[in-house]
């Protein structure tokens, strides 16, 4: 099988990252609004508006709680590599079918529970359209995190020059022609004491002066 090529993996990276912290964000969002909508047929019954603020919560939080653990684990995706990023794809996997489960029974059962709640009122339940959007963000943020699983090992990753350093990664090359060295270096020679020109070549030695 060819292999692909690289500026095809780092766009499939960009839109899977992409499409999978919209997924997330979203559903973070959607599970802090409203998912059931109240309508009392325009009676205008004087306990529907008190009912409405003590009835319970219309909103589905443990969809925010688990969309907030998936945006978490698309930031370590960003700036893992190796291992350590496959394992987090996978956690990633198992937090956006948590987001769409627990959508998909706040969808089916949320009106159903406030329903009964309200069950001395002449209200009707319905589901808002936050609700619909909880439910796509959640099979969305699966289908990123099954691509993420599937696609992981060819996806570029952040160099190591951005790793701490470890111990002695903080010395810098003695005796490198200057046009080799990038500006941090020369600098870094510079704070030290130290002639980032001299390369160590003494140059021949004159010869003693005769007699």
């Amino acid at each position: 099988m060819a292999e692909t090529p690289a500026p095809e993996r780092r766009s499939r990276f960009g839109q899977t990252v992409l499409g999978g912290l919209a997924a997330g964000g979203l559903a973070a969002v959607a599970g802090n609004q409203a998912w059931v909508s109240l309508d009392d047929g325009g009676s205008g019954d004087a306990a529907f508006a008190s009912t409405l603020s003590t009835s319970g919560d219309l909103t589905a939080p443990p969809v925010t709680a688990t969309a907030l653990v998936l945006l978490a684990t698309w930031g370590v995706v960003l700036v893992t590599r190796g291992l350590p990023r496959r394992a987090v794809t996978w956690l990633g996997l198992v937090a956006a079918l948590a987001v769409a489960g627990f959508a998909v029974a706040a969808w089916l059962a949320r009106p159903g529970e406030v329903a009964d709640e309200l069950r001395t009122l002449d209200i009707a339940t319905g589901r808002t359209a936050w609700a619909h959007l909880g439910v796509l963000a959640g099979l969305v943020a699966v289908a990123a995190s099954l691509v993420a699983v599937r696609g992981v090992r060819g996806w570029p990753e952040m160099g190591r020059r951005y790793d701490a350093p470890a111990a002695g990664d903080g010395d810098l090359p003695v005796g490198v022609p200057v046009e080799e060295q990038n500006s941090i270096d020369l600098w870094k020679a510079l704070d030290e004491g130290r002639d980032p020109t001299d390369t160590g070549d003494s140059g021949p030695s004159r010869p003693s002066d005769a007699g």
